[in-house]
């Protein structure tokens, strides 16, 4: 058997090692438009300002190493221009010599990625991209040389907010254009705004719900008129799918814009298969297709491909979407449904959020990990979770995918059995105090209302009390809220009002407590949920959003 595989990073590579360990005598060789495979993408940023230093660490795999060990014909430079489904073969280019080869297979797999997208404004052929080795040598060339200067980032996903960092560390004056009202849209506002802050707080200027109309040769014009001084440009606008051979093959593409494959990753040509950046994936949550451009998702659809074309019975789970970002020392991860999304889409959902420690408070060096998760509101299964903070977040974000991927409910969460010692966790773990909150929510003990809702609530009536002591009140309080500590509640229940009452503390755990104490004595009551700073982080997002 003869397999032919289209692109040579995460996907191709990894169909094409998987496929030599289960087929010995198979013939396997790999087209690369480019100069490198197997390279390590996701570090490039960090390429660029010496975080990692050597050229030679981001080139996982060479031609040479790939064929002494798996005897996979790796040809870089090389671009497939067309593929024929009927003769069921391809038309590839070489750029060293400029000849044109037709080449045939038994099987095909098309790993092509996505590639920058490219917006429409006069000079947008000044900005610079990262997607690939050579670009990070460009990159990093054009920084060195322009040390102490100003550099504008077209876009805050996260290599737009990974490249800030490093221009950032290295003296260069950065600013990052955002059309939407955060960065990092996958997460939502209240969430994000401390990354926000964070980035701020280093000098990164933000220029968020505005837009690019123009790049000259020192500035980039803004749609509000503003212009920014700019002698380094990048684009960060995101990434689409890179499918033009398998359109113009007539392959079947996705409601998404990304190549159409079933459960074995086949596309609508029994002997064509794809995997990466380049295909749809179907969303677990929703049942939607989806686009999902991360790496895992890419190597573990690679190996799925190699499997189904070995013949191993498999096919690809759905798909839930995690990813995490790291900059100046605070973390956000992401996984599964986000409250925007869970609306657009119409999925019913509860919300829940919390701000534990890392770690036992009385151990040295704990820090606040905030916690969001979405649940069904009756059944309790867990639909999605975002995470922020300096330390801790990559273990909560994975338990919670891990959770979601089981179909765990959030009653599930009080329950699990995590490894505990002080410098490490709590005997309450933030993913079981997450439970415990769901718990107290979905089975009414503890009626919550969103930070986003508290506005109005207290427009129609509602009175708001603020629980935390009176130096806390003093230091920082929300308009319109009265100060009653929750260890004197009892003797000042004369001044709460019967009905419609909503009661805060700093994190909701002494809300919780004050709930009780209220509907003990009679009172509707309800816990502002995630306390003042949940309230506060969705107030700032707001105001940063000019809204």
């Amino acid at each position: 058997m003869k397999i032919i595989i289209i692109g040579g990073v995460a996907g191709g590579m990894s169909a094409a090692t998987r496929l030599r360990r289960l087929k010995e005598d198979a013939e396997i060789v790999v087209y690369e438009m480019g100069e490198h495979v197997s390279y390590a993408n996701c570090g490039l940023p960090y390429f660029v300002s010496d975080v990692i230093a050597k050229r030679e660490l981001l080139l996982l795999q060479t031609p040479e190493s790939l064929w002494a060990r798996f005897r996979i014909d790796v040809r870089v430079n090389n671009m497939v221009t067309s593929i024929n489904k009927d003769a069921k073969t391809v038309t590839v280019l070489n750029f060293a010599t400029g000849e044109t080869k037709t080449d045939s297979y038994d099987k095909l797999i098309i790993s092509t990625g996505a590639k920058p997208r490219k917006l429409d404004i006069p000079g947008i052929e000044r900005a610079m991209v990262l997607r690939n080795v050579l670009d990070a040598d460009e990159v990093k060339s054009a920084a060195q040389a322009n040390l102490g200067k100003h550099a504008v980032i077209l876009g805050a996903g996260f290599i737009g907010i990974e490249l800030a960092e490093n221009l950032q560390h290295m003296g260069i004056s950065t600013t990052i254009v955002q059309r939407s009202t955060t960065v990092l849209s996958q997460f939502d506002a209240e969430v994000i705004e401390p990354l926000q802050a964070r980035l701020v707080a280093n000098g990164v200027k933000l220029e968020l719900g505005n837009e690019p109309v123009e790049i000259t040769a020192d500035e980039v014009v803004l749609a509000n008129g503003k212009r920014l001084p700019a002698e380094l440009v990048f684009s960060a606008a995101g990434v689409a799918p890179d499918n033009a051979l398998a359109r113009e093959a007539g392959l079947k593409i996705g409601t998404t814009g990304g190549l159409w494959v079933d459960e074995q990753q086949r596309t609508s040509d029994p002997n064509i298969y794809a995997a990466g950046d380049a295909v749809e994936k179907n969303g677990q949550l929703t049942g939607e297709h989806i686009l999902v451009p991360l790496a895992n998702l890419a190597n573990r659809h690679g190996r799925l491909v190699a499997d189904a074309i070995a013949g191993i019975e498999t096919k690809a789970h759905p798909a839930v979407a995690t990813a995490i970002i790291g900059a100046f020392g605070f973390t956000a991860a992401v996984t599964g449904l986000t409250e925007k999304a869970a609306i657009k889409a119409g999925i019913k959902h509860q919300v829940i959020h919390l701000h534990p420690s890392n770690h036992a408070g009385y151990y040295p060096g704990s820090k606040r990990v905030s916690l969001k998760l979405l649940f069904d509101p009756e059944t309790g299964k867990i639909l999605g979770g975002q995470a922020t903070g300096e330390d801790g977040v990559d273990k909560r974000i994975d338990v919670i995918a891990t959770a979601i991927y089981a179909g765990l409910n959030i009653d599930d969460l009080m329950d699990l059995e995590l490894a505990y010692a002080p410098q490490f966790g709590s005997a309450k773990d933030a993913i079981n105090q997450a439970g415990y909150v769901g718990n107290n929510v979905i089975t009414g003990n503890t009626p919550s209302i969103q930070w986003h809702e508290l506005t109005s609530a207290m427009a129609n009536g509602a009175q708001l009390i603020d629980v935390r002591t009176k130096a806390e009140h003093s230091a920082a309080s929300i308009p319109g809220a009265i100060n009653i500590d929750v260890n004197d509640l009892r003797e000042h229940l004369a001044e709460v009002q019967d009905h419609d009452v909503i009661v805060h503390c700093a994190v909701g755990q002494r809300g919780h407590t004050a709930v009780q104490i209220l509907k003990g004595r009679g009172k509707q009551v309800r816990n502002l949920d995630g306390g003042f700073i949940t309230w506060q982080a969705g107030m700032d997002a707001l105001e940063r959003a000019g809204r």
